[in-house]
Formats: C-alpha cells, sequence, structure tokens
C-alpha cells in the first residue's frame, strides 16, 4: 500500500455551488433553529473568497439548483485523489441528482471520472477521511458498506478502513486532517471511540489535535506552495476554546472563517468544497 501522498494538501482548484434560497426551509437537518438566508450567502461568499483570493485557489463556482436546497454542500457528491473522482450516491434520495453537476465539472477539469451506480451502495463525501496514507470511511445513515467497497475499488492504491458513525450525521461531523498525520479530533466520547478504533485499523501512527468542540475539529487543511501549512478552522465568534487550541500550530496559516448558518442544517467547513490539486487553468 501506499506511503503518504507525495504534496498531501497541496491543492490548485476548488469546485463550489452557492446556496439556492430554498436552502433555508427546505436543507435537510437534524435541528430546528431558523437559518438566516442572507447571512449564509454571505458567510459563503467570504469561504469562498478565501479559497479564491486568500489562498490563490482556481475556483468553479457552480450555479444553485433551487429543486436540491442542499446543493451547496458539494463534498457529499464526490471524493477526489490524485487524478480520480470518485462520484457518490448519497444517502439521502432527495440529494441523489446533486452528483450531475458536480461530475460535469470534474469531468470538464479532466479528471477520470468514476461513477457510482449500484442501487445498493450509499456514499457521502462527508463520512470520507483520506489523510495522504489511506482512508476512513464511516459507516452512517448516509454511507454504506457497500458505498465504502466500491470506494475501496476505486482507489486501490490505499487501505481503506470502516469506521462505525452512531450518534452523528457524518464522520467528518467530528474530525478532519489538520496538517500531514494530524487527525483533528472533537472530544465528546463518539469522536473518541471513533478515532481509537482508526487507531486500531491503521497500520500508521497519527499526531491527534483534541478540540473541545466536535464540529470545531471540522477544518479545511492545504499545503500550498507560497503559504505552506493552511489551517481553515471555526470562528472565534462560535468556538473560542476549540480556536484557543488551533492557535498552538505555530506553523499553520490559521484563517477563521464564520459557518453559524449551515451549521444550522450540519454543514461543517470541508461540506462546501471539493479540492482538486491540478496544474492546468480552468
Amino acid at each position: 500500500m501506499a506511503g503518504l501522498m507525495a504534496g498531501f494538501g497541496n491543492f490548485t482548484h476548488a469546485v463550489v455551488r452557492e446556496i439556492p434560497a430554498s436552502f433555508a426551509k427546505e436543507a435537510l437537518r437534524t435541528g430546528s433553529a431558523e437559518v438566516d438566508l442572507a447571512r449564509a450567502h454571505r458567510e459563503h461568499e467570504l469561504y469562498v473568497g478565501v479559497l479564491k483570493h486568500q489562498l490563490g485557489l482556481q475556483v468553479l463556482q457552480l450555479p444553485a439548483d433551487e429543486s436540491l436546497p442542499d446543493c451547496v454542500f458539494v463534498e457529499d457528491a464526490a471524493v477526489v485523489c490524485g487524478d480520480t473522482a470518485l462520484i457518490t450516491r448519497p444517502g439521502a434520495p432527495s440529494r441523489r441528482k446533486e452528483t450531475e453537476a458536480v461530475g460535469s465539472a470534474l469531468k470538464e477539469l479532466g479528471l477520470n471520472v468514476v461513477e457510482m451506480v449500484e442501487e445498493t451502495a450509499t456514499l457521502d463525501g462527508g463520512d470520507v477521511l483520506f489523510t495522504g496514507r489511506e482512508f476512513f470511511v464511516g459507516l452512517s445513515r448516509r454511507t454504506n458498506q457497500r458505498g465504502a467497497e466500491i470506494l475501496a475499488d476505486t482507489f486501490k492504491d490505499y487501505a481503506v478502513s470502516m469506521v462505525p458513525v452512531l450518534h452523528n450525521l457524518h464522520l467528518k461531523s467530528f474530525c478532519s486532517m489538520a496538517g500531514p498525520g494530524l487527525i483533528a479530533i472533537g472530544s465528546s466520547e463518539p469522536a473518541q471511540k471513533a478515532l481509537k478504533i482508526m487507531q486500531q485499523m491503521s497500520d500508521h501512527r497519527y499526531d491527534k489535535l483534541t478540540l473541545p468542540d466536535d464540529v470545531a475539529a471540522n477544518c479545511v487543511y492545504l499545503n500550498l506552495p507560497d503559504k505552506g501549512h493552511v489551517l481553515l478552522h471555526s470562528s472565534p465568534e462560535q468556538y473560542p476554546d476549540s480556536v484557543k487550541v488551533f492557535e498552538k500550530l505555530k506553523d499553520h496559516m490559521l484563517i477563521p472563517v464564520s459557518n453559524c448558518e449551515k451549521e444550522k442544517v450540519d454543514g461543517a467547513l470541508t461540506c462546501s468544497s471539493v479540492l482538486i490539486n491540478k496544474r492546468t487553468e480552468i
């Protein structure tokens, strides 16, 4: 099996999608908080602006589709590793058509696109944690074993381990990569149990960054040629105690990003982009 992917965290392009007006009332959610649509748009514009202007990525922004209230969460529609993109089959039936525009965009970027077509399989990208060495796939309400098996068949160079997710929407609801070999993990009992399972399944040793807030453990890591280690993380207004932990990462460029409104519908920071490493312009 492969060692650490060369250039882990190197990205040149991002696929994002605009927020539809239907997002506020119709996006799927486990909570009942009311979404401020105008604020959601402002927060998303700032998120996209960081990727495009502050970090210099080539950003392909897809238009919103009013019939797909959750379509801003492009991460669930595709898993990209190297030059290959697996177009998923989201676990929520109402989200299945989101993959069409995302798949077309990834084809436009010249990636080798594989489509998950088996009707017994479900996979949300939010359940897929790629560490640069291997994949962990959460078996959740949205992702099943067959979906994980198809991912393993698609990315044969990497080991794939399955992790039960019983109390959260997705695996990355409480974890993400914060750097090469560094897993950001929430401090709740379910998060810590999942980490223990990942450690037991893996042949690799990982450092961990434990955050007081599970949601804050979802962050976006990039390693950019002119900027080094970059981390988009939750804002101090939302999670001040977790931000203090991030501030211990002295080698990282830390960029706090507000995500209040998307969080109301279970959206975390990684959910709103698909990051790609490609050396040609869009």
